[in-house]
């Protein structure tokens, strides 16, 4: 094992057993009560059989848990064979819209290293070398010089080809693809508007269309069952009727409000396109927001139809065909029902997916116009259509700013307007906005919990977020008898959110919270006779 200071891109093909280890004595150190002995759950070592089966050689991490192996030669050179054919194809016209932004962020990096300190993995593990963001693409630059130039083939290490490329380079540069959230913090950090996120999502594009190779969660059990389903969360159409017709029966018990969910009505203004997870893990969020539409009298619907009650599309991670027909499936939707419009609701990846991504992939005719609910719900509270009693919210609240939201577009300030007019003890992050850090879910992580990979997503890609979180409650933290509110308008946050405060027992220890916004819109609603936080109730 490599001291994670002494490592560099070449050594990517070495045969030892491991490359590099986190370690718990370097790692960032948390923001009080956390700074204290015993608070913080212990790293654990691989298992033996994980390394038999698995590419545990990188950090003793499992990103790809359909990535084993070898039993034979002939495997192992048939997997580099199509990691280099696919690494070629990358550079061809057919890089779906990408090639530009690919080539120049692959040329033109001038390693000044300003990406590092914009980087929350990297920072957050002791600036461990394995995470430094151009490590991964320095490693990839080394093999394409060696293989696809003639200086390269020619002269090896003399002009930086000095890597040998075999299973374990392969399969660890595969891994240490799922060691970037691709949140783009780095991009925006770069004095040449370069992006390492291009170059991993390539990274992860080869394993996938050329050999076959993703995350379980993203692929086989995420964009496969969506497309055969109807949901990533395998919820079919009969499920989906059923969870509505409960939701409904829940809001008569609870509330007194006897509210129907429109669903496939023809023409109507909006589509309302959640991620399905919120009717599985968190109800109250799509509960809240036929709230908030029926008091302000919208004219929406809900669809019943495949892909038409999921606005998951994992494929924009990983796969661009698996994107490009998720995006089409759910534009014909909105197409056969005759909306007007399609609004994403909290769902971060969801709007970059439909917005951006879909946008460009859908020729004209195929097009609707696509919105955030952002905007929408600060309408709702400037125009009054919604009367509101902030002092129902009288707690400490602060926001996390889902990256494909704020950084990737531009979406900062409705979302804070909202909190300022019914939370009156809202507080930022520090940093926020387009400064903010991912959640550490973000690329899919906060759905892949294979294998031990959710200890370092918890222990490293989410470590900056709970300092984050820590730093905003910090007058507040240790009063247990007041709740402190993280709000993540993202279904994605809001499971990596999830999973760090469970992690670090922060909400059985400190009363620390988290939800949505259009939750804390209907609690603090006049009309509401009881609290619509669970944890707010006697």
């Amino acid at each position: 094992m490599i001291d994670h200071k002494d490592l560099r891109p070449k050594d990517m093909g070495r045969s030892d057993e491991q490359l590099v280890r986190v370690n718990p004595k370097q790692l960032m150190p948390l923001l009080p009560p956390y700074d204290k002995p015993g608070l913080e759950p212990s790293l654990t070592d691989p298992k033996p059989e994980w390394r038999k089966k698995f590419c545990t050689s990188l950090d003793g991490y499992v990103g790809i848990d359909t990535l084993t192996r070898p039993e034979t030669k002939e495997e192992e050179e048939k997997f580099v064979n199509q990691f280099l054919k696919g690494l070629e194809k990358s550079f061809s016209d057919a890089n779906n819209g990408a090639l530009q932004p690919y080539l120049l962020s692959f040329e033109y990096c001038a390693k000044c290293d300003t990406c590092s300190a914009a980087c929350h993995i990297f920072e957050a593990s002791g600036k461990n070398e394995l995470y430094r963001p151009i490590f991964r693409s320095e490693v990839l630059r080394k093999i394409v010089k060696k293989y696809f130039t003639r200086s390269g083939r020619l002269l090896g290490s003399f002009v930086g080809a000095d890597i040998d490329v075999n299973w374990e380079t392969v399969a660890r540069l595969g891994e240490l693809a799922y060691r970037c959230n691709l949140c783009r913090r780095c991009a925006q950090s770069c004095p040449l508007g370069l992006d390492n996120a291009i170059l991993t999502k390539e990274i992860r594009k080869i394993f996938s269309q050329e050999m076959g190779i993703a995350p379980l969660p993203l692929h086989t059990k995420g964009t496969v069952l969506q497309m055969k389903t109807g949901s990533s969360t395998g919820i079919t159409k009969p499920a989906f009727l059923d969870t509505i017709e409960f939701l409904e029966e829940d809001i008569e018990e609870k509330y007194g409000l006897k509210i129907k969910f429109p669903i496939d009505k023809k023409g109507a203004d909006i589509l309302l396109l959640h991620n399905a997870g919120e009717y599985m893990a968190w109800p109250e969020n799509p509960i809240a927001f036929a709230i908030l539409f029926e008091e302000a009298g919208l004219d929406w619907t809900l669809s019943s139809e495949i892909a038409g009650y999921d606005n998951v599309n994992y494929g924009i991670w990983y796969d661009d065909f698996q994107a490009k027909q998720l995006a089409l499936m759910q534009m014909k939707v909105a197409k056969d029902l005759g909306v007007k419009r399609i609004v994403i609701a909290e769902c971060g990846h969801a709007h970059k997916a439909s917005m951006v991504v879909g946008d460009r992939m859908a020729q004209a005719e195929q097009k609707i116009p696509v919105e955030s609910c952002l905007p929408l719900l600060w309408d709702m509270v400037k125009s009054k259509r919604l009367i509101f009693d902030s002092q129902k919210n009288n707690f400490p609240v602060t926001l996390h700013d889902p990256c494909n939201y704020v950084r990737g577009m531009g979406i900062v300030e409705p979302q804070r307007n909202v909190l300022k007019a019914v939370c009156p003890q809202f507080r930022e992050m520090t940093p926020h906005g387009v400064d903010n850090y991912c959640c550490g879910g973000g690329g899919g992580f906060a759905i892949t919990n294979s294998v031990n990979f959710s200890e370092w997503r918890n222990k490293v890609s989410s470590r900056m977020k709970f300092n984050q979180i820590l730093g905003a409650f910090q007058d507040t933290m240790e009063n247990f008898n007041l709740p402190k509110y993280v709000c993540a308008p993202c279904s994605n946050c809001k499971g990596a959110i999830r999973d760090i405060l469970e992690f670090y027992e922060a909400t059985a220890k400190f009363n620390v919270q988290y939800g949505g916004l259009v939750e804390l819109m209907v609690n603090a609603l006049v009309s509401m006779k009881k609290p619509f936080l669970e944890f707010l109730e006697e």
